[in-house]
This record gives C-alpha cells, structure tokens and sequence, in this order.
C-alpha cells in the first residue's frame, strides 16, 4: 500500500489552528475517539470523513494524504490553509461516486435541470447518484467515464437552452487545455457549461467565457469548483424546421465559428 501521511496531516492542521480534539470532533459530529484513532494511524477513515476532512480544513483529499506537511515550509502550508493548495490537480473530491450495470460496466448518469441543484451537494451521495437516470452510450470510450447534463440559457448558442450535454469526467486538471468547452461542477455558481482559459498553474483559476459573446467572461477559482467534465457531445430535440431557409443555417454556423475566434483572439491577446 501506497505511504500515507493522512494521519500525521490532521494533527498538525488541527494543532496548527489551536484546536482541541474535542473541538474538532464535535465539527465532524464524531466521536473523540475516532478521530484519535484517525490521528494515531490506528484506523482508516471512509470517504465520508476524507470529504469532512477535506471542507473542514479547506485542503484536497489528495494533498492530505498524499503530502508530508511536515516538510513544508511555513509560507507552503500558509497558502494550503488560505486556500492556495498548490499541490492540488483537481477537486477535493478524488474519489467519483459512480454506478455500474449488471455487466460490472460504468453507466452515463443523467443529471436533469430539476436535478442540478440537488447535485452540487449529492455529487458524494451513492444514494442520490444512484437515483439519477442512467443510459449507454456505445461509440464512447468504455475505459473513460462519462456524465450528461442538462444546460439551460443561450450563453453557449447554438448549443440550446435545455440542450443534454455529455462530459468526460477530468481528474488531473492541469492536463484541460486552453480553448476547451468543459462543464464544471461549482460551489457557488451551480452546474456551468463553457469554454476554458486555463490559468490554474499561474493563478490557480479559470477564465470561463460563452460562445454567445453577449456574456462578458468570468474567472472561476479551483476551490470554489467540486468537478471538471470535458464535452465530448451534446443531443437536443431541437432542430430546424423543414422550412428553414440554408442561409439562415449557414449565418448560424458562421456567427458560431465568428464568436470562437473571438474567443481565442481575446485568449492571445492576454
């Protein structure tokens, strides 16, 4: 088994911040002994405590356990606690809750619009996830996994309000490449889908901007986002009319490649 440093993690943030096993137990609504039993080495904690760990220090599963604080220098674990985990690729949720079909495959959940504010709080639950809508996809990679979301708005036209959006779930977010349309599963501003400056190895965020140029871009910082989803597709019931005239189609596709370039210009010239 892969050394751990989880243990000796957790003592030295909770000392570091002046409080008492007590008082760090009553937080996580556990027991004083089971967390001196996590401190010691003497138990292993599930994911449910690995996730109360990580919100109540503020710090990524992975760096808690991969991580030996102790050798950090003091401005390294300051930014760690102000937020700054620069050892951080992704989410502090390392782990995905998934669900799997009678073969032992990996299913596409459904994450409807009703469903979305639910999910930025159940993304963790088996519970909740195994209650969402799942379905195949064969032409998709089966070694990879993937989500569908429902958007809603007109600040990704001509992809449409209501359209279904599916996403290949991004562990190491570092490896999200600038230009990219990626769905991202946020703290605070819910369920988002757009196209990604990245900015995370200099200023640990992302530039977020729409293809509908209307809306103005906005910076999104790693710890205010829970998960990463590449686009991959998108299936909407809504399509043109028999009647609608090629030109109109032909503007549609030229304002969509129009507003990309604006994009990626507005990328070089920063």
């Amino acid at each position: 088994m892969a050394t751990t440093f989880f243990a000796q993690n957790i003592k030295l943030l909770r000392k570091r911040l002046k409080r008492t096993q007590d008082e760090v137990a009553s937080a996580l609504t556990m027991k004083r002994s089971t967390l001196s039993g996590y401190e010691n080495g003497i138990a292993s904690p599930p994911l449910s405590a690995l996730l109360n760990f990580a919100d109540y220090f503020g710090i990524a599963i992975d760096t808690l356990i991969r991580v030996n604080m102790s050798e950090l220098s003091e401005s390294q674990l300051s930014e760690l606690e102000q937020g700054f985990d620069t050892f951080v690729k992704g989410s502090r949720l390392r782990v995905l809750t998934t669900t799997i079909d009678s073969n032992n495959d990996e299913n596409i959940e459904l994450v409807p619009e009703k469903a979305k504010a639910g999910y930025t709080t159940g993304y963790a639950d088996p519970e909740y996830i195994s209650e969402l809508p799942a379905f195949k996809l064969p032409f998709l990679d089966q070694q990879k996994k993937y989500r569908t979301f429902q958007v809603s708005g007109d600040s990704m036209l001509p992809i449409p309000d209501g359209a279904w959006v599916t996403g290949e779930y991004i562990q190491d977010w570092s490896t999200i490449s600038t230009n990219t349309p990626c769905i991202f599963v946020t703290r605070d501003e819910g369920i988002v889908f757009k196209i990604v400056e990245n900015k995370l190895q200099s200023n640990e965020k992302f530039r977020l901007y729409s293809l509908n140029t209307f809306y103005d871009p906005f910076d999104l910082y790693a710890n205010d986002i829970i998960e990463i989803w590449r686009f991959t597709h998108f299936i909407s019931k809504q399509i043109p009319s028999p009647g609608h005239p090629q030109t109109e189609l032909i503007s549609t596709i030229t304002q969509l490649k129009t507003d990309i370039d604006s994009i990626k210009q507005q990328l070089k010239n920063k």
